[in-house]
Parts: C-alpha cells; structure tokens; sequence
C-alpha cells in the first residue's frame, strides 16, 4: 500500500476552530489549552469582554500552545452568522479547521455553510460532535442526519461508550481500544468491552470500507477479509483527510475535557502542515518570506498589530515588508497575552507590530513580484445605520476612529449618501453594529447616535400645467424683472428630468435662458412634499424681460417661482424606491420566507431551487427600501441563522394613503 500520508513534518500548524453558534467551539478551544498545560494569565481572548458581555464570540481569537514537541496556533472563530466573516482571512493561509457540532437539527443550515466555505477555500475539515454526554441518539444515527450537509463522506473514528445510558468513554475505530473518560484528564486505556466488540467491528468496518473508496489495495483486502495493516490504514486515513476526500468524526464533550487528547492526536498526524498549505494556495517559492494577514487590530497603548503566518522563510524583529512597513515587534499570542520573540519561521502564526500599511487579507513578503492570494470579497451589508458624533466638535474623531474599525473589521463599509447626506455605516446585522458602536465609544472615546437611515423617497406630479413666474422689484437705481412661463408634465417613471425651450420672438433673450434652466434645477431638490422632485419635463414657452432690470438671478428667481407654484398644482404625489431581493434559504423554511416578504409589502416573483446546494431555495421579490430595515433580522430568526438576502435598487412607485402621510409627517419632524 506504501504510505500515502507522506512525510510527517513537525513544523508549527495552523488549525481554525469553526462551528455553529453555542456548538461548544470556544469550550473545545478552551480545553485543548488547559490540556496542553497552556494558561492564559492575562484574562481571556482577545475581545473576550465582548465575548462574555453578549453570550457569543465576536471575533477570531489566536492562542498558540505545543503538543508533544509540535507546536499548534488555534484559532477560534466566531459561530454567530453576523460575525462569520471574521473566519475567511483565517481560511487563507490554515492548514485544516475542527468544525465542532452537536446533535441539533435546528444547526443543520448553519453546518452546511460552514462546510460550504471550507469546500470553496480547500481546507481540510474533521468533525468534533460534542456533547455527547447529552445525546441520546445513536452516533451513527446521528451522522446520518448531518451527512446532507456535507459534500463528502463523514468518516467515523470513533463510536461511544455507555454504561447504563451514560456516557464513560470512547471507542477508537483505528486503534481499536478503549478509553474511559476523566474529567479534565486524560483517558485510561482499557480492552473493548465483549459487548461492545460486535457494535465496534461493524463501525470499524464500515469506516474500512469508505477508505477503500480511494485505495485499490485496501478494497482488495476486505474483499479478501484479510486483515489490512493498522500503518496503512493511520496513512489512509490521513492522505484521505489531506485530499479532503473524507471529514473524519471525532466525539467527546468539551465541557468534561472528553475527546480533547484524541484531537490533538488527530492534528499532531493527520492533518497538512505548512508545506502542503503552500501547494493548496499555489504559491511558489520567492527565495524570501512570504506572509498572509489573517487579522488587524488597534490595541489601545502598542498601536496596530497583523496577525500573520508565515507560509514560507523566516522574518526577525525589523525585518521590512515591501509595502507594508517595518516589522517593529514579533508576538506569540495566547489571547490577549503577548511574548515577545527575536525571529519566526515558516508556519508561525505570530502578530507583528507597527505594520501600518498592512491590511486584513494581504500576502507579505521581503521578496518582489509575490502573486497576491486570492482575496476574500466582503459579504454585502444586510443591516445600516446612520452614525454621527453626538457632539460635533469629535467630527474629525469619529472619522479616525470609524477608518481604524474598518481596518479591523473588513466587512463593516461605510459610505456617504448623496440622497440624504448621511454617513451609513453596513454591516451584518444588529449585533455586529452594536459591538461597533460599543468599540467607537468605549475603545475610541467617541460618544455616537446611530439610526436608522432616511429611505431617499422622491416625487413626482400626475397631470401637465402651464404656470407663469414673475420676479419684479424695484428699490431705486436698477430694479429685477424676470418673466417666464412653463409648461410642466409628467414623464414615464425612470425618465429622470428633461429641460426644453421653444420661445418666440426673443421675449426671453437667449442669454438668460440658461438662468431659468438653472431655477427650474433648483426647484426640483425640494418639491412641495419636501422630497427631490424626479419624472418631469418642463419647457419654457414664454416670457418677457426688461433692457435695463433684467438679469441672470431674475430669470432664476423667475423660474423658481414658476416651478414651485405650478408643481403645487400638478398633483404631486409620493414615490418610493422599490428594491429587488433575493433571499437564500433553507427549503423547509420558504414558505415562511415568503409570508415574512409578503406582510413587508413585498410582491413574490418566484422561488426556485439554489443551484449546487441540496435543500436550499432562492425566493425573488420585490420590496419596499421602508420595509428593509429589520429584514435580516426577522429572516434569520425564521431559519435559525441561515437565511440571507442580496438587494438592488429596482424602480420608484408611487406611495399613497396612511404610509404616504406618515412619511411626509416624518419629514416634517425631521425638518
């Protein structure tokens, strides 16, 4: 059989902790440290404030340990969907990631996008099913639910072991032995109990037979019922987790310390190092270090710090990075714990200091003419705000302080709307834009309001009407004299404004038509509901002037007079911006999609299968830009999490009734 594992290399692995919300993932994070006898004596995670604060981890936090020599950087990453993001720069540049689950059908959704994104990145995965000592299920019963969700094979490696409904430990499927669990210590060895023989040599089969999927000598071996060498099936199962061709299962529960050994055995053999990294990423060897930032942070005294692995080479303290700076520090993360190191190599996960250009997703290097690795688009905003300093004077701060977030948090955008003048800041969700608002006021010091931003409503007229303006004033010397009439009509919704002219005679001299244009213009940003006034056409058809007191202002004035008379007459009315939505959701969940869209004023187009996922649905409709403000919200609560939308302007529609008033009285107050 040879070994298809390769060359074990002992060189330091990178290894992301990803899973659900609540799946137990900062539990396991948490007792592979104790295990590994690696204390964190400054107090918890980076971000762990916020983390206990709100129940949830909301950022990728970096703790490096050892484990029989080698040493390991684990990265934890956030479960809850608004701060999923946080996972992609890590993905980059990981050697593998632990998915951890427990038996809640409700998670499936989620599962499955986690394993989605692992598929697109190429990351090797295996599979932590926690809290087994809460399960009742059968394992396998178990995997057979959760299968859907993942695109290859899951692999068991072990089944458990009950003693009267309880659960005392685990049954390893290659080594095929026992191990009695210990709280927060590690398992006794113990012969497989003779009732369980018969369960164990079925699973131990079944696990045989999904290898041989891929290991022609393997399959020739059962088929024979010849005994295939433990060696070959440790190379088997390592080659095939590298390939990705199976997630293995692992159990345990990560509240008791259950299974944590047999992760870092899993990690220490079987999954890739740096080396096999660098040929899933394609990068070539440059003669010099090559770096990916997986993460930006401002601390509050130090300034900012990349966390980076080094893919390849090695750097020392004042190394410089074309592009990026010079590296003025080198720290091994425990949390927030930092130890100062002379120099790092290649498969290091360390964060450097004071490289001010550096960004989230960039690939460093001392060499030139480094392929950039693929960067990660940002999820588009689902949720906004509008955010301003509560007091004008920190203007100038707030903006330092919002540019920094953005720095750290790549998925926060942030824009400035023409429409309505106000500073938007997007994100992922209600949560992720208070944990922003918590940063700028308590790490900044910048006291903020956030709101909800204005819906850039417009409006239009419904019938035609010709309208004289006449500016006329005398105060001594040079009076003002302007004269104009205009015909005012409706355009087909979209036209957008059309300015003509066909006077006679010159009653308007041709310079000053110019002016009147420029009235009308001016008229048309406040019309007399208080909103842009869009869809018309208007047309100077008359007028008349005076040799001596007309002017360029008096034919403006003129016009404004016209327009704003003549609109007030022209039965204005209402238009809001309709978007396009597509939601993407799970199926059992469309119909509840679909109502949610429907009670928002949305008008259903259709919903048809998601392309290349099983079980997934993409529902199209169109839907007030007023109705989109808590949609996310009330779409992920519908589906546990899963549910996202994408949304574009489509079209203005005119607004009548009770929701026309209470906009225009919204206005008013807002006035």
């Amino acid at each position: 059989m040879g070994n298809r594992a390769g060359e074990r290399h002992k060189g330091p692995k990178c290894i992301a902790i990803l899973g659900p919300l609540a799946s137990g993932k900062t539990t396991l994070f948490e007792a592979i440290l104790e295990r590994t006898g690696t204390t964190n004596k400054s107090g918890g995670a980076q971000g762990a404030g916020e983390a206990r604060a709100h129940n949830m981890s909301v950022e990728a936090s970096f703790a490096t340990t050892s484990f029989m020599g080698e040493t390991i950087t684990l990265v934890d990453c956030p479960g809850s969907v608004e701060f999923a993001h946080e996972a992609e720069p890590v993905l980059v540049a990981a050697d593998a990631a632990i998915v951890v689950v427990d038996a809640d059908d409700s998670k499936l959704p989620m599962l499955q996008l986690i394993l989605r994104r692992l598929d697109d990145a190429g990351v090797p995965r295996m599979l932590f099913l926690n809290k087994m000592d809460k399960c009742e299920a059968g394992v396998r019963e178990l995997l057979k639910g959760l299968q859907p969700a993942s695109s290859v094979p899951l692999l068991l490696r072990h089944i458990p072991l009950r003693k009267n409904g309880a659960l005392v430990g685990s049954i390893d499927l290659a080594l095929e032995r026992a191990y009695i669990y210990r709280d927060h210590a590690e398992s006794e060895i113990a012969p497989i109990p003779d009732d369980e023989k018969a369960r164990e040599l079925e699973a131990r089969f079944s696990m045989l037979e999904t290898l041989a999927d891929h290991d022609d000598q393997l399959m020739e071996q059962l088929l024979e019922e010849k005994e295939p060498p433990r060696d070959a099936i440790f190379d088997d199962l390592a080659a095939d987790l590298r390939a990705g061709a199976v997630t293995p299962v692992l159990i345990g529960s990560a509240d008791h310390g259950n299974g944590v050994l047999r992760v870092l055995k899993a990690i220490r053999h079987d999954v890739p190092d740096v080396t096999q990294t660098r040929r899933r990423l394609g990068l070539e060897e440059s003669g010099g270090a090559t770096l990916q930032v997986m993460k930006s942070i401002h601390t509050g005294h130090g300034g900012k710090i990349s966390v980076a692995r080094v893919l390849s080479g090695s750097i020392s303290d004042g190394t410089e990075l074309p592009g990026a700076g010079r590296v003025s520090g080198i720290y091994r993360l425990v949390g927030r714990e930092q130890t100062k190191l002379p120099s790092v190599g290649e498969g290091d996960t360390v964060a450097l200091g004071k490289l001010e250009d550096a960004n989230t997703g960039d690939t460093l290097s001392t060499a030139k003419g480094v392929q950039q690795l693929a960067r990660i688009a940002p999820p588009r905003p689902v949720f906004a705000v509008t955010v301003s300093p509560r007091d004008r004077k920190d203007e100038v701060k707030l903006s330092t302080a919002l540019q920094k977030l953005l720095q750290e948090d790549p998925s926060l955008v942030l824009e400035q709307s023409q429409d309505t003048a106000e500073t938007i800041l997007g994100g992922q969700g209600e949560m992720h834009l208070r944990i922003a608002r918590e940063r700028l006021e308590g790490k900044y010091q910048v006291a903020v309001e956030m709101r909800p931003p204005t819906i850039p409503y417009r409006e239009t007229i419904r019938k035609p009407v010709t309208q004289r303006g006449r500016h006329k004033k005398q105060s001594g010397g040079h009076g003002q004299f302007g004269d104009v009439v205009l015909n005012i009509k409706p355009l087909p919704r979209g036209s957008g404004f059309e300015f003509t002219e066909t006077i006679t005679g010159g009653v308007v001299p041709r310079q000053y038509v110019p002016s009147v244009e420029a009235g009308v213009r001016d008229s048309l940003k406040t019309g007399p509901l208080g909103f842009p006034v869009v869809d018309i056409a208007v047309n100077l058809a008359d007028g008349s002037y005076h040799t001596v007191d007309s002017s360029d202002m008096a034919f403006q004035l003129a016009a404004r007079l016209a327009m704003k008379e003549g609109l007030a007459a022209a039965s204005p009315v209402l238009l809001e911006p309709i978007l396009k939505v597509e939601v993407v959701t799970p199926s059992d969940a469309t119909a509840r999609v679909t109502a949610i869209l429907s009670q928002r004023r949305g008008q259903i187009l259709g919903f048809d299968t998601r392309e290349g996922w099983p079980g997934w649905d993409v529902v199209e409709a169109m839907l007030p830009e007023a109705e989109m403000g808590n949609l996310i919200i009330e779409l992920r609560s519908a589906t546990a999490g899963a549910a996202s939308y994408r949304a574009s302007f489509d079209h203005m529609a005119e607004l009548t009734g009770r929701l026309a008033d209470d906009a225009l009285t919204a206005r008013g107050k807002a006035a």
